[in-house]
């Protein structure tokens, strides 16, 4: 890119962050993705709003949109890596016990409360809407690979570990799609599923993705004495 190019590519980024409706969209993002249907609900803003300012922060380089994996038909947002590291995320009420939980159980939940218990500590576990019998052999050799452990036998099901207190993360649309009632992810990671390619680079990407997603949430966790901020559905 030649420096006229990036000049006027910042000035787009400049323009968009002008705006008091698009920076509060980014910083509804800035921990986790959204519809944005959400959105438009956790802003009080009318959807068709929220849609011109969506495609001015796309235009700008600063948020991407991606496919639900779940019913195919609602679309998510989620910042770009860039845009993430100018960024510092808001801080959020800490939680007794942090709960990943995707459908299977399976592989992405799994590398996640594994990361979080090496990277993070403390309290942490993981759960299935739809649990698999065992643990995809390429999550636990994606785990193995980076120095984590993962029990190939061990899923559970939401109703038997998730609890109140509990900060509940959904790493899959499907999870996040599905969880209703009591049971509400307070956090929607739209981590593509890589039993889906089944390759060791979909996996090491899984992996990458949710890496950088805890290193992010972990350090704004705060005491448990707020209400967690959350984008209801």
């Amino acid at each position: 890119m030649n420096a006229e190019a990036s000049l006027r590519a910042r000035a787009r980024v400049h323009a968009a962050l002008g705006e008091p409706a698009r920076l509060a969209i980014v910083d509804a993002l800035t921990l986790g993705d959204a519809s944005p249907g959400e959105i438009a609900h956790a802003l009080t803003m009318p959807t068709n709003l929220v849609a011109h300012h969506v495609k001015v922060l796309q235009e700008a380089g600063l948020v991407v949109r991606t496919r639900s994996e779940g019913d195919r038909r609602r679309t998510y947002l989620r910042l770009e890596p860039a845009t993430l590291a100018a960024l510092t995320p808001p801080p959020l009420r800490g939680a007794e016990r942090v709960v990943f939980v995707c459908t299977h159980n399976s592989a992405r939940s799994q590398i996640a409360a594994a990361l979080w218990r090496d990277r993070v500590g403390g309290p942490v576990a993981s759960a299935g809407t739809e649990p698999a019998r065992q643990v995809h052999p390429r999550a636990v050799q994606v785990a193995h690979r980076h120095g984590l452990h993962l029990d190939p036998t061990r899923t559970s099901h939401v109703r038997d570990v998730v609890h109140d207190g509990d900060l509940v993360i959904a790493v899959c649309d499907s999870a996040h799609e599905d969880l209703t009632g009591p049971i509400r992810p307070r956090l929607h990671w739209s981590v593509p599923d890589p039993a889906r390619a089944d390759t060791d680079d979909a996996f090491e990407a899984a992996y990458t993705d949710l890496e950088g997603r805890i290193e992010r949430l972990a350090p704004v966790l705060g005491p448990a004495t707020q209400p967690l901020p959350g984008v209801p559905s």
